[in-house]
């Protein structure tokens, strides 16, 4: 008799091993139920006989017994029974009968059950998006939602109505009736959760953020992905239970069991969704937000809810200090005390588990329905398994639905940390992890899983790193839609009257661009500042790679400068601001993540030197509008048509677009 030890000594294709133990499993079953196999010939090996037990839907560690419940010792059996959380049909008589059976399919069912053909296959893996329809985007202005496949409705109707589970239609209604939520949110809830519940990858990148007056919408959208999530995880919460107990029912003898599709529910791990976000305070957010969303009987039924809101809720004295946020920082702009007035750390992995009757945060992993983190976090996680081998991050093997939320923050720490997550999604794990792959989606064998990922990624402003994870990593076979918006600029939010001369340098390519950028600022820029008395001047600069290089040749050239970065030490930054004041440093270098961080008002600045043009189109008018008015002022921007993105969102779509195209290469706003 095979063991299952050592099927992976003989086959190393999960596929191939899965085959053999179905085989295994029915020549066994047959041999116990006195079938030949001329009694059975039709059958093709495939068996649901295993399941995955209640407790693994239920308890903190999964059993990790591959046989199902019906081969639990006396004592584990026990401890389901004391837990006091175990799950079956008859706890779920509303979710989980036969009536079931007769329900209309929803977006969920016809997702997941889809099998799809070599040939679709063959495009996923070098897809060739066309974007086929557009769709008015009527609460922001000059946008449009643009997409693959099929048109989405204009008009959802009542999707919420129709898709959602029962029991959180009604905890939803209930909420907004007691929060008097107007028809028009009601409305734009319904339309975004429509979308989402596509299935889809979505990318919507001109979000008005929380901590932003008006970004009431903010709050809308991340309503309707919560419903969705959670609609996803009752669903397949729903979809084992029925199993199981429609399984423990055929035990004892019946040819169904042995030859069925119909039982193949799960993945290789039982997290479905992953959330993605900046910061603790968020994440504080958008948990807190779930737990009023999710239908539990008791709000009290949240386990280590204390534990979450002092560790996602507190802030110590130091990370105050070091973001500015004391009684100096309350002259920052109202956003930044919005967005950093809570906790700002960026480090932390979070599991989330669904029961009847609990909630359960920092579930082990495994045990874990919903993931949490930061991108620094996961990245840690995924670290650690290189140095230490008995770790994995098999726990991101199924997941389902991926939500970046805030992606505009992340870019502000290090997006190639969510590219790296990304690339360690929906791989075979290297352990069972107890899993019954009896159950397992004929899919997830086939290496097929990132097919059938949906990625919801949110932001307010879109940049080349964003739309390169959109295109690359986002292969849903369902497709895409995503948010194009045009750009009225932000010049006259700029205070001063004082003229903005745009330069454009011309690369071959976008691998030469910041070769091309250096020199450009090298030959033509620097010899009209290197020989200035009076100094003051400030170069504003986007990325550390560039405020690196720029540090680098001022040195070669021994220049009078000093350094503002979002890594130059506190002490050095006090000193800094003092010398260049005082003109003992003729030239400052400041980078945009600095200003992100700390919003610092730089006095005496008299020649502002745009290196490379912000992301955050906001910080545009707040940088020219610290230039010194009693003094003769100055503005320079360089530019190529790499940087249409930032361009547009700060003197317009449409200026954009002419000063790209023109045969002048060079520009003056006033």
């Amino acid at each position: 008799m095979w063991k299952m030890d050592d099927l992976g000594k003989f086959l190393l294709p999960l596929r191939q091993a899965v085959l053999l133990k179905r085989t295994w499993i029915v020549g066994l079953q047959r041999e116990q139920l006195g079938l030949s196999s001329s009694d059975d010939e039709e059958e093709d090996g495939r068996s649901a006989s295993g399941s995955m037990s209640d407790k693994e839907y239920t308890d903190e560690e999964g059993s990790g017994n591959e046989s199902g419940p019906s081969n639990l010792d006396e004592n584990y059996a026990k401890e389901i029974m004391d837990d006091g959380d175990e799950e079956s049909a008859e706890d779920y008589p509303e979710d989980c009968s036969d009536e079931d059976d007769i329900e209309t399919s929803s977006s969920f069912d016809s997702h997941l059950a889809r099998s799809l053909m070599k040939e679709e296959v063959d495009n996923l893996k070098d897809p060739k998006w066309k974007y086929k329809w557009e769709m008015p985007e009527n609460n922001i202005i000059l946008s449009k939602w643009t997409g693959t496949g099929e048109p989405i409705s204009k008009e959802p109707g009542k999707e919420m109505d129709a898709s959602l589970k029962e029991k959180i239609h009604k905890n939803w209604k209930n909420i907004n009736k007691a929060s008097a939520s107007s028809a028009t949110n009601s409305s734009r809830e319904n339309f975004f959760f429509s979308l989402f519940n596509t299935y889809r990858d979505i990318m919507h990148c001109n979000k008005k953020p929380f901590y932003v007056k008006g970004g009431e919408e903010d709050s809308i959208i991340m309503d309707a992905y919560l419903l969705h999530i959670l609609n996803h995880i009752y669903r397949t919460r729903e979809l084992v239970i029925k199993n199981d107990t429609k399984l423990n029912k055929l035990q004892g003898g019946t040819k169904e069991v042995l030859g069925s599709d119909a039982y193949l529910d799960q993945g290789f791990t039982r997290p479905k969704v992953l959330f993605l976000l900046p910061l603790r305070s968020i994440a504080l957010r958008v948990v807190l937000r779930l737990i009023q969303l999710t239908p539990l009987t008791n709000k009290d039924n949240v386990e280590h809810l204390d534990r979450f809101t002092e560790e996602f809720g507190g802030i110590n004295d130091e990370e105050h200090n070091k973001k500015d946020l004391s009684s100096q920082g309350r002259s920052k702009p109202a956003d930044f005390r919005t967005l950093f007035g809570g906790n700002n750390n960026d480090h932390f992995v979070l599991g989330i588990k669904f029961t009847k009757r609990t909630m359960k945060l920092y579930s082990d992993f495994y045990s874990s329905d919903i993931i949490v983190a930061s991108p620094l976090g996961l990245v840690t996680k995924i670290g650690e398994t290189e140095f230490d081998k008995e770790k994995d991050v098999d726990y991101l093997s199924s997941i389902e639905i991926v939500v970046i939320d805030h992606a505009d923050v992340i870019v502000m720490q290090n997006w190639t940390h969510v590219n790296t997550v990304f690339d360690h999604l929906n791989l075979t794990p290297s352990k069972q992890h107890g899993t019954d792959i009896m159950r397992i989606r004929p899919w997830y064998l086939d290496g097929q899983a990132r097919f059938y990922r949906q990625t919801i990624l949110l932001g307010s402003y879109l940049n080349p790193d964003i739309n390169a994870l959109f295109n690359r990593f986002c292969v849903n076979y369902e497709g895409k839609a995503k948010l194009v918006s045009e750009y009225k600029g932000v010049l006259p939010k700029i205070l001063l009257q004082v003229q903005q001369i745009y330069e454009r340098f011309n690369p071959s390519s976008i691998i030469d661009a910041d070769d091309a950028r250096l020199d450009y600022f090298c030959k033509k820029v620097f010899p009209k500042i290197k020989d200035s008395i009076e100094g003051g001047i400030m170069i504003f600069i986007s990325s550390y790679f560039e405020f690196v290089r720029i540090r680098n040749f001022l040195k070669s050239q021994n220049a009078s400068f000093c350094l503002l970065g979002e890594y130059t030490k506190q002490s050095d930054i006090s000193r800094a601001r003092v010398w260049f004041f005082e003109g003992k440093r003729k030239i400052m270098l400041y980078t945009e993540r600095a200003h992100f961080y700390h919003r610092y008002k730089i006095r005496g600045i008299q020649n502002l030197i745009i290196y490379s043009l912000p992301e955050r189109k906001e910080f545009y008018p707040e940088v020219i509008n610290m230039l010194d008015a009693s003094r003769n002022m100055m503005c320079n921007v360089l530019f190529s048509c790499f940087d249409l993105l930032k361009l547009e969102r700060i003197v317009g779509t449409a200026a954009a677009k002419r000063m790209l195209s023109s045969d002048k290469d060079m520009f003056v706003f006033s």
